[in-house]
C-alpha cells in the first residue's frame, strides 16, 4: 500500500510518515514548493495526505494573502487534480482554528463555523470549496481538524510552559481555570492509519484530539513533576494580566494577548465521531501519557 504526503519535512509530516513505514504503508513524498509540481497519478496510491500549509503566526507578522495562498488556493489545486488521478482518498489537513477560535462547552464536527484570524479563515475557506465538490464514485474525502498537536522536538507552547518551570520561574497565570484538550502526535499517527485502512469509513468532516483534557495549572505541575520541582503558581488577579500583555502586542516580548489567550482559554475538542467510525474505544496514549514523553523530550534535550 502506498500513500503520498504533502509537507512531508514538517513536524507532522515527519512523525506520519515513519509511523506509516513501520506499519507497512509505503511513502511518496510531494513538494509543493516548486510552481512546477504535479501530482503524480500512481496507481498504486491508495491515499493522498495534503499535510504542507502555512502554520498560524501568533507573532502577528505574517501577511493574510499568505494565508490563503498557501492554505486556500494551493489545498484547492492540489484536490483537483486528486479528482482526475486513481487516488481514492484525500486527508486534507484543517484545525479547529477553521471554524472556532473560542470555545464554550464542547467542540463537535456539527458547529457553525466562525473562524476569526487569516489562518483560520483561509483553512475554513479551503474546506468549503472541498465539502462544495461532487466526488466521483470510489473516492473519499476526509476533513481532519485537530487541535494542539505536540510530541517530541515540536517547539510550541508547551515548550514555553517548559522553559518557565525548568529555570525556575514562577506561573503567573494561575488564576486563569481553564480546560484544553491535546493530541499527541502517536494518538493522529494512530488514527489516520486506521482511517486508510478501514476501507468503508465515510467521507466527512472529523476532531481529532486526545481522550481527556488537562487545565494548564495541571500542565505545569506535570513540567514540574518531571523535572523534580515543586509548582509554584502565582494567582494574579486575571485583569492585571490582561492589561499587561497589551504591551506585547507592539513590542516583542515573549507574552502578548494572543499568546495569553492559548494558555489560558478553555478548549475542550470531542473526539467522538471519529472514535465511534473507527469502532475504537480509547486512544493508544492518555492526554497524561502524551504530554509527559513530550515534556521528557524537552528535558532530554538539555542534557
Amino acid at each position: 500500500m502506498n500513500v503520498c504526503v504533502s509537507g512531508v519535512s514538517g513536524f507532522v509530516g515527519k512523525y506520519l510518515s515513519q509511523f506509516l513505514k513501520d506499519n507497512s504503508i509505503d511513502i511518496q513524498s510531494l513538494s509543493l514548493r516548486d510552481e512546477g509540481w504535479k501530482l503524480e497519478s500512481n496507481s498504486s496510491i491508495v491515499a493522498l495526505i495534503h499535510l504542507a500549509g502555512k502554520a498560524h503566526d501568533t507573532s502577528n507578522t505574517s501577511q493574510p494573502e499568505e494565508y490563503f495562498k498557501v492554505n486556500r488556493d494551493l489545498t484547492i489545486e492540489l484536490f483537483n487534480q486528486f479528482i482526475n488521478s486513481s487516488i481514492r482518498d484525500f486527508f486534507f489537513f484543517s484545525s479547529v482554528k477553521a471554524v472556532a477560535d473560542t470555545v464554550d462547552g464542547v467542540l463537535g464536527e456539527e458547529i457553525l463555523a466562525s473562524p476569526q484570524t487569516p489562518y483560520g479563515q483561509s483553512k475554513w475557506e479551503a474546506e468549503k470549496y472541498l465539502q462544495e465538490q461532487v466526488l466521483p464514485a470510489g473516492k473519499r474525502l476526509f476533513i481532519i481538524r485537530p487541535c494542539m498537536i505536540h510530541g517530541p522536538d515540536n517547539k510550541g507552547n508547551l515548550n514555553l510552559l517548559y522553559q518557565v518551570v525548568r529555570k525556575g520561574l514562577p506561573w503567573p497565570l494561575a488564576s486563569f481555570h481553564n480546560q484544553r484538550s491535546f493530541l499527541s502526535i502517536d494518538n493522529l499517527c494512530y488514527l489516520i492509519a486506521e482511517m486508510i485502512r478501514k476501507v468503508d469509513l465515510p467521507s466527512g468532516v472529523y476532531n481529532c484530539a486526545d481522550d481527556e483534557t488537562l487545565s494548564t495549572n495541571e500542565l505545569v505541575a506535570l513540567i514540574a513533576t518531571i523535572l523534580g520541582k515543586m509548582p509554584r503558581l502565582w494567582h494574579i488577579p486575571e485583569g492585571v494580566i490582561k492589561a499587561s500583555v497589551k504591551i506585547g502586542d507592539f513590542l516583542p516580548l515573549p507574552l502578548n494577548s494572543e499568546r495569553l489567550k492559548k494558555l489560558t482559554e478553555s478548549y475542550v475538542v470531542s473526539n467522538a465521531k471519529i472514535k465511534a467510525a473507527l469502532g475504537i474505544e480509547k486512544l493508544p496514549l492518555t492526554a497524561k501519557a502524551g504530554l509527559e514523553k513530550t515534556i521528557r523530550s524537552f528535558n532530554e534535550d538539555k542534557k
